[in-house]
């Protein structure tokens, strides 16, 4: 959510900035725009929509600029136009800055500052910071009786100063026009990386703005500083306490973050699930011992063995990741396991008692409401462990230990082979937990082979993609679909669900098929579309009879099914088939014919699939 790229070397900045927050519009934005230090002066052009509109403002000639800062806004406090697109200047005009994050006190700071003489243009929470800045630069020079010290150690402790009254979430790149030789990089609770390369140097959100020019980076971590100038860089707390930070290497290429011959980023990760799905599980999972090797957590299995309860929390498709987590660690481990909205568990006064495992699932490893929840989790004494996809991200680096999904890159704001993999790692850890407690070894060894199987299985559903192409084409023109599943598929209609609001903007409800005639049944009109995961399980008689009372009523069936079954053809207005696995694996396959249905239907409808309206890739704010 919102983007942050800022460039300090020798290259012209202004095509590295465009360039970089065009690697940020998956993140989600809805304004654009930079500031160039140039001649002793801001140039700052920022627009709302999209960063093409951004680049019809910019003067060609405007390439002298070596140092700015640039900015996507998803807009928090004050609606998404210019005026309340970043950057943002101080009143005195001396000092600019892009943020991402949430300011909770701005409302009380404002009225201070207005009372000190600041004027505000805009609406955010944002421009409180910069003045706040500002008001410590220029009013506030005294410091232990003495003149506080001028250019950049004035303008290093007027930064210091204005953090230690802000409340809230942010990641900051500040300029100062008095010290034009020095860039400074902030972070709370909002990613924040700087790329080292040689001579030049990149603040931003995300390694995907970075990748381009360096492989270097360090990450930082909660209320640490980065001042970068031409001499290099150093970093130090918002206390003034300096920190020794190791350069990292940046675990994506260039060719991840690229369409290469695909319409949409969406699409290219659909179609990357078998492959990523070897990765992920490659080198872990040793088929002839009936064993899973999993290196980040591997000395923590004694103590998952012998817990006697897993929370999960996460948000969105991490959430319903999750819950096919908790079938899958009570059936296999018999493991007491509960799933919780992250978002809701930080406001609660949840029971953690000894023994407890707490896991976090999250994509980026930045969500807000999941790295809240990890740290009341572990300030109630839990085990926190994470399932994350980003190397580096603030959840990896917050927990006890963890599993990477070694998926790459995800683009595309609708989550897909994080998806996968995030069900992948969950079934590993069900089966090794279940071998450590009371599953047999042949059991074991038998679910492993399975899982092995299960990226060939997800290429052979790849061939249908134009048939699912058509059926999408057939009933786009319905604004209501229900999406229904027993079991482990329960989480995967409300996945189904999920895909096709985010995208599509239809309105799709998922449910467990069983609680339809609980109320539900009565949307059901005459064509609505209902998709049914009928696969062959143990549930498959009864969800027979949730097919019959939606088709007695007159919608239209979609059924997900399992290849060969022909008795179930007689049932279905279309018809998708998945090939055969052991039950406990089927939501690795079931669910993607659902997010090509969703991706083909957005297609059709003529939507911007990457970008859809009001979502973000990473939900870094509350």
């Amino acid at each position: 959510m919102c983007g942050i790229v800022a460039y300090f070397g020798k290259k012209p900045a202004q095509p590295i900035l465009i360039e970089g927050l065009k690697r940020l519009e998956y993140r989600g934005y809805d304004s654009a725009g930079i500031a160039l230090l140039k001649n002793g002066r801001f140039d700052i052009y920022k627009t709302p929509g999209r960063i093409s509109n951004l680049e019809d403002i910019l003067p060609p000639e405007d390439l002298q600029a070596t140092v700015g800062i640039g900015h996507t806004r998803w807009a928090t406090h004050g609606e998404p136009n210019t005026v309340n697109a970043h950057p943002h200047l101080d009143d005195t005009g001396k000092i600019v800055l892009v943020h991402n994050g949430i300011i909770e006190n701005y409302a009380s700071l404002k009225k201070w500052l207005i009372k000190e003489g600041c004027q505000f243009r805009s609406q955010t929470d944002t421009e409180v910071v910069a003045n706040l800045i500002g008001y410590f630069y220029e009013k506030n020079c005294a410091r232990d009786g003495q003149n506080a010290p001028k250019d950049r150690n004035r303008f290093e402790w007027a930064v210091q100063e204005a953090l230690t009254e802000v409340h809230g979430t942010y990641g900051l790149a500040i300029m100062c026009l008095d010290c034009p030789n020095v860039m400074i990089g902030v972070k709370k609770g909002s990613p924040l990386i700087l790329g080292v390369g040689e001579n030049e140097y990149v603040i931003a959100s995300d390694a995907a703005a970075i990748i381009e020019h360096t492989s270097q980076a360090v990450y930082l971590s909660d209320n640490e500083m980065v001042f970068v100038t031409e001499g290099g860089f150093e970093t130090k707390t918002v206390t003034n306490i300096e920190v020794r930070k190791e350069l990292s290497e940046i675990e994506i290429s260039l060719d991840q973050i690229e369409l290469e011959g695909f319409d949409h980023y969406m699409q290219k990760e659909i179609a990357e699930q078998p492959q990523v799905l070897e990765t992920c599980l490659n080198g872990r999972v040793d088929v002839k011992n009936g064993r899973v090797i999993l290196g980040g957590i591997q000395n923590q299995f004694r103590i998952l063995a012998r817990t006697k309860r897993v929370i999960m929390a996460a948000c969105g498709t991490a959430w319903h990741a999750g819950l096919v987590g908790e079938f899958l660690f009570e059936q296999l481990a018999r493991i007491p396991t509960e799933v919780e909205y992250a978002s809701e568990f930080r406001y609660r006064n949840p029971i953690l008692e000894e023994g407890t495992i707490f896991i976090a699932i999250s994509q980026s490893g930045e969500t807000a409401d999941t790295l809240a929840a990890v740290e009341q989790a572990k300030e109630r004494g839990a085990t926190v462990l994470g399932i994350v996809n980003v190397v580096g991200s603030t959840i990896a680096r917050t927990t006890d230990a963890g599993v990477y999904l070694r998926v790459g890159p995800e683009i595309g704001v609708a989550s897909t082979k994080a998806f996968t993999a995030q069900v992948a790692v969950l079934a590993m850890l069900a089966i090794e937990l279940g071998r450590r407690r009371h599953l047999g070894a042949d059991a074991a060894q038998y679910l492993l082979r399975e899982l092995m199987q299960i990226p060939q299985k997800v290429r052979r559903i790849m061939a249908q993609s134009d048939h699912i192409r058509r059926i999408a084409q057939a009933n786009i023109d319905r604004e209501n679909w229900l999406f229904l599943g027993r079991g482990l598929n329960y989480p995967v209609a409300l996945e189904g669900a999920l895909k096709l609001k985010e995208i599509s903007y239809i309105h799709a409800e998922g449910l467990p098929a069983a609680e339809m005639k609980h109320g539900p049944i009565a949307l059901i009109t005459d064509r609505m579309p209902a998709v049914f995961i009928a696969t062959k399980c143990s549930h498959y008689e009864k969800i027979i009879g949730n097919i019959e009372e939606v088709r007695a009523r007159g919608g239209k069936t979609i059924i997900i099914a399992t290849e060969g079954d022909d008795h179930i053809r007689q049932y279905a207005d279309h018809l998708i088939t998945v090939p055969d696995t052991v039950e406990q694996l089927q939501p690795m396959l079931t669910v993607v014919p659902l997010q090509m249905l969703a991706y083909h239907a957005a297609v059709v409808r003529g939507h911007d699939v990457d970008k859809p309206r009001n979502l973000a890739k990473s939900v870094t704010v509350e």
